[in-house]
């Protein structure tokens, strides 16, 4: 089994049976009240044209984590925004975890709360744009619609999916996206190819493309900047991590084949509605920690955009 797709299926059932975590911690005595207003808010650095953000709570490797603890992190490194998933929305709203009682639950369930959640991190600068659900090809029409709903209520301007290879899950998803006029940003791995993306497109018109800049170069062995110039407004974030071509690992930013700098450049200089999203996936080196490691990305991209 690929590498990659085993662990980001092992993340999400963590992630499912994390819904019940402790309560969340509360940032707020670090980040001031939720409506304080923005001059009380932590500085930011100057915007560089690009928001940068992270592929939340996976990159932190902890699916148990809260909103309040992945934001307290998000603020720490500086970030400018966030793909979340909504296990940690899910367990704010007081989701079940059993999987039968969840899908149930999402049917009929409140958003009423989810301004409360929306509201720290806006307040904080983190605005959560893009929303990674779990298993969309395989909910029901009542829960895809509630997913699409959830993520609305959360500012989000595209749901997050892993791409499928089946055109019937492409079209029936394209359909929920075309009806709630909300983008589905499906994300490649090695395997993926332009082509794969193509065909979703034809399928509906909010069917868009999360492309990972380090699979993308690592699978096919190409840049993947023309075909980002060529649909970009398709895409609806890129995932920022470094490999080799000819499927070769996964590095340190800079240490690898993927043209990080110019796709940030690129994105910047055109201004293009794409957030650049980083995915820790590299090994933390012996004597790092991974918040060590996340702060170094983050400034890669920031020195890149100086």
């Amino acid at each position: 089994m690929n590498m990659q797709l085993q662990t980001r299926r092992e993340f999400a059932k963590l992630s499912l049976a994390a819904l019940p975590a402790a309560g969340l911690l509360s940032v707020m005595n670090r980040l001031g009240a939720a409506e304080a207003p923005a001059a009380q808010a932590p500085q930011k650095p100057k915007p560089v044209g690009v928001r940068i953000g992270l592929n939340v709570p996976y990159s932190f490797g902890n699916p148990h984590m809260s909103g309040d603890e992945i934001l307290k992190n998000c603020v720490e490194l500086g970030l400018t925004g966030v793909e979340l998933r909504t296990q940690p929305v899910e367990a704010f709203l007081g989701a079940p975890t059993i999987a039968g009682q969840l899908t149930q639950w999402r049917q009929s369930a409140s958003l009423k709360r989810v301004a409360e959640f929306r509201r720290k991190y806006d307040a904080a600068g983190v605005p959560i744009e893009i929303v990674k659900v779990d298993g969309l090809f395989q909910m029901a029409d009542a829960e895809l619609d509630y997913a699409f709903a959830l993520a609305k209520a959360l500012g989000g301007r595209a749901i997050s999916s892993e791409i499928s290879n089946r055109d019937d899950d492409l079209k029936r998803l394209g359909s929920f996206a075309d009806k709630h006029q909300l983008m589905v940003g499906y994300h490649g791995h090695a395997t993926t190819t332009p082509a794969d993306w193509e065909k979703a497109f034809s399928f509906a018109k909010f069917n868009g493309a999360n492309v990972d800049l380090g699979h993308f170069v690592a699978g096919n062995n190409i840049s993947p900047v023309p075909f980002i110039k060529q649909y970009h407004e398709r895409i609806t974030h890129v995932h920022v991590k470094d490999r080799k071509m000819h499927n070769g690992p996964k590095t340190p930013f800079g240490e690898g084949d993927t043209p990080i700098v110019e796709v940030l450049r690129l994105i910047r200089d055109n201004q293009w509605n794409i957030q650049a999203t980083i995915e820790f996936e590299y090994p933390v080196p012996a004597g790092s920690t991974r918040m060590a490691e996340l702060a170094r990305t983050v400034k890669f991209c920031r020195d890149a955009l100086a």
